[in-house]
């Protein structure tokens, strides 16, 4: 199989598809890698590692999508690459459909395969592909949160540990999944005072278990919610329904009761985010505020520490796209339940239930 992997081309973001060892182990399965020049430029890979690994350099975008069978990229497509798909051409990436219906039509309209990191399951629920980006950014938002707390960025100029005799900055965070959990490692680390809201009361059991009590857990209802809001400092939402739009938990008028200089981080912007005020922000620029809170919702957090972030998801994403290279996508998706679960477009149909329900359109699963 020809694979392809072009420039990201979204705000700030230097992660790239596949690094070097990855073109090596498909080289191995006897593929053929085209690598967009300057694509690994963002995190140290330049062009002669990709060929000193193998791959073909090629000039364009417009090269690599009108060569190759598969495309592995980080982001999805915007709306300037969307011409250059192809009729059945494999696009292996994140795609975070059901909030995004201008997308969704286009992957239809141009006939591609379309297969999210995000949707790839295994029996066990879990997201093999989600995983070390949601690590990233729950990571992130906590460090990025005691950042904008800070007087001249804004905030109410509270410090996370305090200091002895001085409170503790009061962390609130929307869900225990893997970015609600590495968000409360930092925030702790950092000395907060941090509580953890979720609907699972056996994941509450786990939090408190492996925190040993140095954070509060909280069942994810109105009230919680309400009281954890409006008295926090810093407000993360992590909220995850697989391949869903995240559910609004918290009101412009919750909001609006928090104090002035307070801070909210939500990371499920790149599902819709969880709070009714959010809207997607950029690096370049990152904030806004409403009722005298600051906002931040960049959808691509992990693109601020490229290198970390392209290893990491290199590092999963590799086995899956080895079996598509190797076996193709039809025997691919046949063979392996997880990756059948990732399919979201094909054959001009939403192919996954929960993105069809979200954007009101026709559901057609993959048959095999």
């Amino acid at each position: 199989m020809i694979v392809g992997v072009p420039k990201e081309i979204k705000n700030n973001e230097n992660r790239v598809g596949l690094v070097p060892s990855g073109v090596k182990a498909l080289k191995q399965h006897g593929h053929t890698v085209l690598v967009q020049t300057g694509a690994g430029h963002g995190i140290g890979i330049e062009d002669r590692d990709y060929v000193k690994a193998g791959a073909a350099i090629v000039d364009t975008a417009k090269e690599i999508y009108a060569k190759s069978e598969m495309i592995v990229k980080v982001k999805e497509p915007l709306p300037e690459e969307y011409n250059l798909l192809r009729e059945n051409q494999i696009l292996y990436t994140y795609l975070h459909l059901a909030p995004a219906p201008q997308l969704t039509k286009a992957l239809m309209e141009r006939k591609v395969i379309a297969i999210a990191y995000e949707t790839i399951q295994p029996e066990d629920g879990s997201l093999p592909l989600l995983t070390p980006m949601s690590e990233v950014a729950g990571r992130m938002a906590t460090q990025i949160g005691a950042h904008l707390l800070e007087k001249a960025n804004g905030g109410k100029g509270v410090l996370l540990g305090g200091v002895p005799g001085v409170p503790r900055a009061r962390v609130a965070i929307l869900g225990g999944g893997v970015s609600g959990i590495n968000a409360a490692k930092i925030a702790i680390g950092m000395g907060a005072q941090v509580s953890i809201l979720d609907v699972n009361s056996k994941r509450l059991e786990y939090l408190d278990h492996i925190f040993g009590g140095t954070v509060q857990t909280l069942f994810s209802n109105s009230e919680n919610i309400e009281k954890s809001v409006t008295e926090s400092d810093l407000l993360i939402g992590a909220v995850l329904i697989a391949g869903a739009k995240a559910p609004k938990l918290v009101s412009k008028d919750l909001i609006s009761q928090m104090s002035p200089g307070s801070a909210v981080i939500d990371i499920a912007i790149d599902q819709g985010g969880c709070i009714e005020t959010i809207k997607q922000t950029s690096h370049d620029n990152p904030t806004y505020t409403v009722d005298g809170v600051i906002h931040y919702a960049v959808p691509n957090m992990p693109g601020a520490v490229a290198r970390t972030s392209t290893y990491a998801l290199t590092n999963v994403t590799l086995k899956y796209g080895l079996m598509l290279a190797d076996l193709g996508f039809k025997e691919a998706v046949a063979k392996d339940g997880a990756l059948y679960r990732g399919v979201n477009v094909c054959n001009g149909k939403v192919a996954y239930l929960q993105v069809a329900k979200d954007l009101g359109l026709p559901y057609e699963p993959v048959h095999i």
